[in-house]
């Protein structure tokens, strides 16, 4: 019996996102109307409700292409992609990979990473809530006897880093006005790379210098301090250290810097 109530349930659940899904036959209406009507009237509920999720989570992609292809966009994702939690905020962190290849936006080449950014933002929001490091901590790290390369970071659960080939960041900062959005001197094509991470209960979206973006991810990787910086200046000569780390502990990035053993070779 309760294999045939979960097999209900699934053809249920494939009916609400496919139109050629007729749905149980075991479906009853309380006033004898006919299911098939009052299904279609379900599934388009269901279906509008998922848009519009994606709609709050983003609002500047909407906004660059506009509500009637946002939408239209939107519908095709969430019938192919329906979520897998309960909790909406969470649903859509593959959408921005489906609008990179999605066949109609490719003329808009920029709009998947400024839906990165936007999801990184709502992550950032969600994220578990851990304390940033003290100055006092960071002082004695630097100050004690040991060699300072080999020192690794944990950085907040929030942070994201971003690299695009677009002025993504400036896209998504345009919108951020109560007036009207102004792209006119904007250079589209302008690479911006970006760190999104929330500080206290704010949500922070920072333009990055060259090869911060390199040195911060591999500080997430838990690459020690030295060789994230020399990966950072393998790719851009002109990345400073002293700036990417300030940008880190003034925006409490850092909970943790781990300390090795003096009598380490």
């Amino acid at each position: 019996m309760a294999m045939v109530a979960e097999s209900i349930q699934v053809e249920f659940a494939k009916s609400l996102l496919d139109p050629a899904c007729a749905g149980p036959s075991q479906l009853k209406t309380w006033n004898r109307s006919d299911p098939a009507v009052r299904l279609a009237v379900y599934r388009n509920n269901v279906v509008s409700s998922l848009i519009d999720a994606l709609a709050d989570t983003f609002p500047v992609t909407e906004a660059l292409v506009g509500v009637e292809f946002f939408r239209a966009m939107a519908s095709v994702y969430v019938r192919k992609n329906p979520p897998t939690s309960r909790i909406l905020a969470h649903y859509g962190s593959t959408f921005a990979a489906f609008v990179e290849s999605f066949e109609p936006a490719s003329t808009v080449p920029f709009l998947s990473d400024v839906a990165r950014l936007e999801f990184a933002r709502v992550f950032a929001y969600h994220a578990a809530d851990v304390d940033s490091i003290s100055p006092a901590v960071v002082q004695t790290a630097f100050d004690l006897e040991v060699d300072g390369a080999r020192l690794v970071f944990a950085l907040h659960p929030s942070v994201t880093v971003l690299e695009s080939s677009y002025a993504s960041v400036s896209l998504w900062a345009a919108h951020q006005t109560d007036g009207e959005v102004d792209l006119g001197e904007l250079v589209v094509e302008s690479p911006e790379d970006a760190l999104v991470l929330r500080h206290a209960t704010d949500v922070a979206t920072i333009s990055l210098p060259p090869g911060a973006a390199i040195f911060i991810r591999a500080l997430r990787n838990q690459t020690p301090l030295g060789a994230s910086a020399c990966a950072a200046i393998a790719r851009e000569s002109t990345f400073d250290l002293t700036f990417a780390l300030s940008l880190l502990f003034q925006n409490g990035a850092v909970t943790s810097i781990e300390l090795p053993d003096r009598n380490e070779k």
